[in-house]
């Protein structure tokens, strides 16, 4: 054999064997979770471009609208197997799974999409608004049945002269739907077919009611099983225009009687004896499955909805309780959560809007007192009011005048700008992905809110926090026994995202390398 051979020969054998012995001993640091330290001899020659601890993305705004979900450099975690922590995640502490993010697409919204933007101004928005990350990646809405405050004008699925009935609801048709809403959704539809819609009416036809009127009024006792019947009857129509409805609230705000649009009172006794005898039975059997949600009014009372999943006639076909933010707390979403754990929670209707309370901004009340605190408090989904309105909080009819969209449409021009709630549901819904679970993370002392996630598809974990002080606070965040540190800035709102599985994943790449140059 030629010496130059033998000698290069032995030179591999030497050299493969230093990579094995370097690659023992990365394995075993990456097992021990110890803190990267580059050994001089072997880093060149064996460490892939991936380290060994997770990395974590983070997202920020900030209150005075410096930065508006702006990208920051990456944090490197360490090993922190013993250290306290302000945050601790525990992913094997589980809660809901989450459905989704998005918004209403009321009769003003999809007006203003169809009549006041060019197709090409349309479609980039709706493909912002519902497309998947980088875009909002939206996927949840809500329609009204019949019209709301923000119509052009009243009516419902059913109108007919003053004194006459239909009983037979041969009158039905949603014509007032099909220039803008249909269109609309179906647009909305080819960008996201995953959209999960969810319907309310404001008011039964006129004939139905007591006061004869869309404004005021009950529903007639003779009519509850044909209300049931109008309900499951635009349940039938949508979907014969390819618009599947994922749940179904008998009555937006049943407690609540406005006078200036279409409303209408309907009390929990008369709420549970619709379900329990009409509304329920009707949809029992449907394929696909359309929930049924109960209450879809405010937090301030939650003896309403637990009255009726009290009913056991009712409650057997109760999916869930659909929330309002406009009095209360989410904490009494809670409240029905310890005594129905089965029963499901969304919050189907929050506006934000030009009030005095607003002067400041809107970004950390939405963040943290709406999407945070109702997602620690049992919410699978988060719907905000209207998904678009223009520079005059309209078009309106009645109600209330100074609303927010998540975004303003200038009902001139067709440009849009995009308000402190679009970014409030952008900081969960672009991260959070339909399917994730929440996951345990302890609350600090500093003031500082948080909730944190784990995606279903990936393993991701998403921690979003909020810092409501006017000052910074250094905040440091444990999972298993890894961890990071930051410092807040004041008024800011931050979204962390990172992969607990990442270590696994260079070694897995390290062990492919060495098979490779073997």
């Amino acid at each position: 054999m030629d010496e130059r051979k033998g000698d290069e020969r032995k030179g591999a054998h030497g050299w493969m064997a230093i990579a094995s012995i370097a690659l023992i001993t990365l394995l075993a640091l990456a097992f021990l979770y110890a803190s990267r330290r580059p050994h001089r001899a072997i880093a060149p020659r064996v460490a892939p471009a991936h380290p060994i601890m997770p990395t974590v993305q983070l997202w920020l705004s900030t209150a005075d609208r410096r930065l508006r979900l702006v990208q920051q450099p990456d944090i490197e975690m360490s090993a922190h197997e013993s250290l306290p922590a302000d945050v601790v995640i525990d992913t094997r502490k589980t809660y809901q799974s989450i459905v989704g993010f998005g918004a209403a697409l009321t009769d003003s919204s999809a007006w203003l999409l169809q009549d006041r933007m060019s197709g090409a101004q349309r479609s980039a928005l709706l493909l912002e608004m519902f497309g998947p990350p980088p875009n909002l990646n939206m996927n949840m809405m809500r329609l009204t049945i019949g019209a709301s405050d923000f119509s052009l004008q009243q009516y419902t699925l059913d109108d007919l002269p003053f004194g006459q009935v239909d009983p037979a609801l041969q009158h039905f048709n949603v014509a007032a739907n099909l220039l803008e809403v249909i269109p609309a959704v179906r647009e909305i539809l080819s960008v996201n077919p995953q959209l999960r819609i969810i319907a309310s009416s404001w008011s039964a036809p006129a004939w139905m009611k007591t006061s004869e009127n869309l404004i005021g009024g009950e529903l007639l006792p003779q009519f509850e099983s044909t209300y049931a019947d109008y309900l499951v009857k635009y349940l039938d129509t949508y979907r014969g225009y390819g618009i599947p409805i994922f749940a179904l609230t008998l009555q937006n705000e049943p407690g609540f009687v406005p006078v200036t649009y279409p409303g209408m009172e309907v009390p929990a006794a008369t709420r549970a004896r619709l379900i329990g005898q009409y509304l329920g039975p009707a949809l029992a059997n449907r394929k696909p499955k359309t929930h049924l949600l109960e209450w879809d009014h405010n937090w301030d009372k939650p003896e309403e909805p637990l009255s009726v999943l009290a009913d056991p006639d009712a409650a057997r076909y109760i999916d869930g309780v659909a929330w309002h933010c406009y009095s209360g707390s989410p904490y009494a979403q809670s409240k029905v959560h310890r005594a129905y754990p089965k029963k499901d929670a969304y919050i189907t209707e929050c506006s934000g809007g030009d009030w005095a309370s607003s002067a400041n901004g809107e970004l950390l009340w939405f963040t943290r007192d709406l999407l945070l605190a109702g997602l620690r408090q049992w919410a699978r989904g988060v719907v905000y009011w209207n998904l678009a309105l223009d520079e005059k909080h309209g078009p309106h009819f009645g109600g209330c005048d100074a609303c927010k969209g998540v975004v303003t449409i200038d009902s001139s021009t067709g440009e849009v700008s995009r308000n402190d709630e679009y970014y409030a549901f952008a900081h969960f819904s672009r991260f959070v992905l339909p399917g994730a679970v929440r996951v345990g993370s302890s609350e600090t002392d500093k003031g500082i809110e948080n909730v944190a996630f784990r995606n279903a598809a990936d393993g991701s974990i998403v921690l979003v926090m909020v810092n409501s002080n006017t000052s910074t606070r250094h905040v440091s965040v444990r999972e298993d026994r890894t961890g990071f540190q930051y410092t807040l800035p004041a008024q800011s709102v931050a979204t962390f995202v990172w992969n607990p599985d990442q270590a696994s994943v260079w070694i897995r790449r390290a062990l492919d390398w060495l098979k490779s140059v073997r």
